[in-house]
């Protein structure tokens, strides 16, 4: 059921779109996010100022919502794909995403607890600072392995060679 949303969402092959393009587009997001509000989750403990907790907690958030949307475009983008080394390759990145993903939304969940319950339950603030280090460690290890499905394997590439003429590649023609 979860796959056919994702599916109806971002088809395989669209005239506009392909869902290894949205992907792309997509997953940049909550690297940035989870990586920005994690720095920002340091430098508020270091210094002490409110600012950087404050935007720590809602980076997490919407990091949170971008890793839902990485992973969904990721599976569709995924379909399809069967055998080989690139199937093991991206057997191992849907792992890494999909155990980022759940580690984001727990940090997401338990950071929420501690802004309803601040003066109550101190110990949450711990619990969220290491699984936020275990999220950003994550996406960084998912970016990996993500990396590696394109640079290693090619996944997504799509060779043009011969579809560009002298005219269409910005040269001049001699007349």
């Amino acid at each position: 059921m979860r796959k056919e949303k994702a599916n109806v969402l971002c088809r395989k092959k669209t005239a506009m779109i392909s869902a290894t393009h949205l992907h792309a587009m997509i997953v940049h997001f909550p690297i940035a996010l989870l990586l920005v509000g994690f720095l920002s989750e340091i430098i508020g403990l270091v210094t002490g100022r409110k600012f950087f907790n404050q935007t720590s907690f809602y980076l997490l958030l919407l990091a949170a919502g971008g890793a839902i949307t990485a992973y969904l475009t990721g599976d569709a983008a995924g379909d399809g794909m069967e055998g080989g080394s690139l199937k093991k390759a991206m057997d191992l990145h849907e792992q890494a995403a999909i155990i980022t993903m759940w580690v984001t939304i727990a940090t997401a969940l338990v950071r929420t607890a501690y802004e309803l319950l601040k003066k109550k339950m101190k110990w949450l603030k711990i619990a969220a600072f290491v699984l936020f280090a275990f999220a950003a460690a994550g996406v960084g290890r998912t970016g990996y392995l993500g990396g590696q499905l394109v640079f290693k394997h090619a996944a997504g590439v799509e060779l043009g060679i011969g579809a560009l003429d002298n005219n269409s590649a910005g040269v001049a023609s001699e007349e």
